[in-house]
């Protein structure tokens, strides 16, 4: 559940980077604030898949 709550977030965050960039005169701070929150938020999903090297890595062993 915590899980999908930062998914929901953090795409939210990037969606509205994006809708910022498209205003004739867009906020620099309001869209590296959402965009550092966002690729943030894809760290920290990413960091809990496995890398496909640890699993050749337990084949090997």
């Amino acid at each position: 559940m915590n899980k999908f709550i930062y998914i929901i977030l953090f795409f939210a965050f990037g969606l509205y980077a994006l809708y910022e960039q498209s205003q004739p005169e867009p906020n620099k701070f309001i869209m590296i604030g959402a965009f550092a929150i966002f690729m943030y938020g894809l760290f920290r999903l990413m960091n809990k898949i496995p890398s496909k090297n640890d699993q050749e890595i337990d084949e090997d062993e």
